[in-house]
């Protein structure tokens, strides 16, 4: 048995998740804003081990709401074996759209809230030598789509930062994760997804196909939330865990495709890129 502490909860990828650690018989830290919408985790209709189910109420970009959580989390189970890092939503502008007080929200929320929560459980991790952080990111951090660049960014930024902490926590027993799901079929091309209110005309033809009125995504993913929760909790209990998970075969075929490209392109400039040192 181990301590999961999820965040946000409340549904998609982080419920199913919250629903698959309950079910794998370990203890599960259940976040969201509104404790109200975990609260039915931890009741005996939904679990015969209610006694192993926290749900807490938790803004990331709040930081007296991360420690407090924390600090429950010590006082009900000791510490926090795995930390996984989903809150989170959706955030569609062309880049030249996007207003400057909802870019510095999502970055508080996806980049900052996740820097929040792991700087919250790593000195117990630190003194036990063990523990596990998962980073929930997005094959968009990937493909940067036209109309998600400042959601790809925030997810690239999450991405850059778990590298080094990988590199970081590995001596002291502790693994990273990031994970980069495909399309799985959540609310977040829905309720979870935000977008300017400013409109170009200019970028309807890129960003502007990409609007919620435009999107015919929600409800149609083909990704299983509850495969890609089983996935995650296989990685996590692997013997090493990787440093980079992809989930669903959209996401795999995606990377590839950038990967190729990207090589491509570095091969057409190659003697350009070569001449740049000192004669």
């Amino acid at each position: 048995m181990s301590t999961w502490l999820i965040t946000g909860c409340s549904t998609g990828l982080g419920r199913a998740l919250a629903e698959a650690v309950i079910a794998a018989g370990h203890n599960a830290v259940v976040t969201a804003r509104d404790i109200a919408k975990v609260a039915d985790l931890a009741s005996p209709d939904h679990t015969a081990t209610p006694e192993r189910v926290l749900p807490v109420a938790l803004d990331v970009t709040k930081p007296e709401q991360v420690v407090s959580a924390v600090r429950r989390v010590h006082d009900r189970f000791g510490g926090v074996d795995v930390l996984v890092n989903n809150a989170g939503y959706g955030y569609r502008a062309a880049v030249e759209e996007g207003d400057d007080t909802d870019v510095r929200t999502l970055f508080e929320t996806h980049f900052f809230g996740t820097v929040a929560m792991i700087k919250a459980v790593l000195p117990n991790m630190r003194a036990r030598r063990s523990g596990a952080v998962v980073n929930l990111s997005s094959i968009a951090a990937q493909l940067t789509p036209v109309g998600s660049g400042y959601y790809s960014a925030a997810k690239a930024a999450v991405e850059g930062m778990s590298g080094a902490l990988r590199g970081e926590l590995a001596p002291l027993g502790i693994s990273v994760t990031v994970v980069e799901p495909g399309a799985f079929r959540t609310d977040f091309a829905g309720r979870s997804l935000a977008q300017s209110a400013t409109v170009i005309d200019d970028y309807a033809a890129t960003a502007g196909q990409r609007r919620k009125e435009n999107d015919t995504m929600d409800g149609n993913q083909a990704g299983d939330p509850a495969k890609a929760a089983a996935a995650i909790i296989a990685a996590v209990e692997s013997s090493e865990p990787p440093a980079f998970l992809l989930l669903g075969p959209d996401a795999l075929a995606a990377y590839r495709y950038v990967a190729e490209r990207r090589a491509n392109e570095i091969g057409q400039w190659e003697q350009l890129t070569s001449g740049t040192n000192f004669d």
